[in-house]
């Protein structure tokens, strides 16, 4: 991120072009989008101000579904809402974007340290926006025992600021994922029958 962030300005410039470029239907506030990419609210707006000048993103409407009272009742409503969206006939969206893609701000050894706040971590399998593959079903296959899901999920969160996109991942306890390779489970062959790399292996099973 830092050799990115020199070259486009700032680490805030690359999460944001991330976020439009891997979310290219998606309309985010200003708000939203500082929340995504864990940035301040001031920087966001600078940093949109300038990527607004350069005709990479545009306003628009978009709606979000909001839960309201009515008649002592809980109704679900959308709610109007005016945003940012990437502009689809910016120059250099491709050019962008497949750079931004291989150019993955996450080390592969970096993640099995952050993971390991989560709980007792035995093995990780990465495929999806990984291995610049956006149609994957997974992205992070992790096994471990004692996880701590709000804790994953506050990491998993943190990695996603820094990658642009939402994650989908998954987390087995050592057991059930040995007994899902046995039966050759869908979802996890859907990580083992495509491009994928295994970066933590501390369960001693080797996966075909």
């Amino acid at each position: 991120m830092k050799i990115l962030g020199k070259l486009f300005g700032s680490p805030a410039t690359v999460k944001l072009l991330r976020l439009f470029l891997f979310n290219p239907e998606n309309v985010f506030t200003n708000k939203e989008a500082a929340s995504r990419a864990k940035i301040t609210l001031d920087t966001t707006r600078f940093e949109f101000s300038i990527m607004k000048q350069m005709g990479f993103i545009k306003k628009k409407i978009g709606y979000r579904q909001v839960t309201v009272k009515k008649d002592k009742k809980k109704v679900v409503k959308k709610k109007k809402i005016e945003g940012w969206t990437l502009n689809e006939n910016f120059v250099y969206i491709n050019q962008l974007k497949d750079f931004l893609m291989s150019a993955t701000p996450i080390k592969d050894k970096d993640i099995p340290k952050k993971l390991s706040a989560a709980g007792i971590i035995k093995f990780i399998a990465i495929s999806g926006i990984f291995m610049q593959d956006s149609d994957s079903r997974l992205d992070i296959l992790i096994v471990g025992n004692n996880i701590k899901k709000s804790q994953m999920e506050t990491i998993i969160r943190a990695i996603e600021s820094e990658l642009g996109k939402e994650l989908k991942y998954v987390a087995f306890s050592v057991d059930e994922f040995k007994y899902r390779i046995n039966v050759y489970d869908k979802l996890v062959r859907d990580v083992f029958d495509y491009p994928h790399k295994i970066i933590l292996n501390k369960i001693g099973i080797e996966v075909k």
